[in-house]
């Protein structure tokens, strides 16, 4: 699909004096400018324009923040009005009219049986602060400090959501076994292999030798973004939560990537009509701005004052954006949308796997949609299937970023290329992203064969 360039917005010494500028100046640990050297200057719904003059489309969305896509104008005008009406931006934990607003139309949008019974805790402005108060609040309501995990996980970067996270080490969180049709971790995939998780978790909790105690909680991902982009079965999260229920394991849904109509209902969770115990939400409930907060029974509301606090609870601009944002995905349906879209999406992409023995794997749920990449060559006789090809998924991201699409990489070795676009996404747009995709695909093919070929050659 061609792609008309418009003029600069900045001279070409301005803006690349703000990306050498930024690799000076910030830390080693930043992440998403190393493969997306671009500048953004304005941005509307799907679309991002650089300094550069350069148009993408923006299929990372935030990292699935950006439920309306950059710039929304319900949520500018939810924006505009708290600041047009003199109110106070920083309010700690104080009750505000734009802070009940949100909490009335954030628990409009909950599964109906935690919605009638819950507490929710506003915590500090990213998801990875929820987590550690999810964790600290079921260990206070159980008096138990033990965890359980899952092999692929991801729960964000502070010290307890990492140790509950997949690259975990030396921790105390037991690592439970996550389903996944194409690695299965017993090699058999399917309804089969999930079963054979289930029991080996009921195995762990049951056996007085397993070295497991009974542990204050489960967390769990419905759907794992950064790990691959793996739904989990439905009938294997209903298991969970009737294991978790028949011990009395408070029962965690990680919700952060997955909230607000992304999977295609408005929580992930409600594919399987399993309601967990404490959902943690974040991302795209502020409307693009920072925010996350925990919600949970009742029943497990006995920590002190101030047992859990942070100076920057009372975002009165993201609840304000948040509140405005789950109002309209929930009024036009997004999640149905998506649900919709997001089939039309995958069959595609399958059927462009039919055409490139590179896709070992096409998967995900509503508009979370992952492409894993593999490596024929490299793989072993005995392997029940290819290793990821991060060199090549690595290319595809470039390849993709040089025709206009920003996309992302996840999985155990970064091979699944990631697709997060906004859920107001339209047919033509959603036909120019897998376009786009297509082509980078065949161009990052292409150079990684005649790399191998001149390697060869000498």
């Amino acid at each position: 699909m061609a792609v008309t360039e418009p003029a600069p917005v900045a001279p070409p010494s301005a803006y690349e004096g703000i990306l050498r500028r930024q690799s000076l100046r910030e830390s080693a640990a930043r992440t998403y400018a190393r493969s997306l050297p671009i500048v953004p200057v304005r941005a509307r719904g799907l679309t991002i324009e650089g300094a550069d003059g350069r148009r993408y489309l923006d299929c990372l969305s935030g990292a699935g923040t950006l439920a309306l896509g950059h710039n929304h104008p319900v949520v500018l005008e939810a924006i505009r009005k708290v600041i047009d009406s003199g109110a106070p931006l920083h309010v700690l934990d104080l009750a505000t009219p734009v802070k009940d607003a949100f909490t009335t139309e954030l628990f409009a949008t909950l599964p109906r049986q935690l919605a009638d019974d819950a507490r929710i805790q506003f915590c500090g402005p990213a998801g990875t602060d929820a987590v550690e108060a999810a964790l600290k609040l079921v260990r206070a309501a159980t008096g138990r400090t033990g965890l359980l995990a899952f092999t692929g996980a991801y729960h964000g970067m502070t010290a307890g959501a990492l140790a509950a996270s997949g690259g975990a080490t030396d921790v105390r969180v037991t690592r439970l076994p996550y389903p996944h049709d194409y690695r299965c971790p017993f090699g058999i995939g399917g309804d089969r292999g999930a079963e054979l998780g289930a029991r080996w978790t009921e195995s762990l909790l049951d056996d007085v030798k397993s070295g497991v105690p009974t542990p204050g909680g489960m967390i769990i991902e419905p759907v794992q973004g950064e790990g691959g982009v793996i739904p989990a079965p439905d009938l294997w999260m209903r298991r969970m939560r009737e294991i978790t229920a028949a011990r009395s394991i408070p029962l965690i849904a990680d919700e952060v990537q997955t909230g607000v109509g992304r999977t295609g209902t408005f929580w992930a969770v409600e594919h399987s009509g399993v309601v967990p115990d404490v959902m943690v939400l974040s991302k795209a409930i502020g409307g693009s701005l920072p925010l996350a907060v925990i919600v949970y029974r009742s029943g497990l509301d006995l920590w002190q004052p101030g047992a859990h606090a942070g100076t920057f609870r009372g975002n009165q601009l993201a609840m304000a954006a948040g509140a405005a944002t789950l109002a309209f995905v929930r009024e036009n349906r997004l999640a149905d949308r998506a649900a919709t879209l997001g089939a039309r999406m995958l069959g595609h992409l399958q059927g462009l796997a039919a055409a490139h023995s590179s896709i070992g794997d096409v998967r995900g749920r509503g508009l979370m949609i992952g492409v894993e990449l593999v490596d024929l060559d490299a793989a072993s006789p005995d392997a029940l299937v290819p290793p990821p090809a991060a060199a090549l998924a690595a290319a595809v991201q470039q390849e993709c970023l040089a025709r206009g699409l920003i996309v992302e990489l996840g999985g155990r070795h970064s091979g699944v290329v990631r697709l997060l676009p906004p859920l107001t996404l339209t047919d033509e747009q959603a036909v120019a992203v897998l376009d786009r995709f297509a082509d980078a695909l065949a161009a990052a093919e292409l150079s990684m064969h005649r790399r191998t070929d001149s390697g060869q050659s000498h």
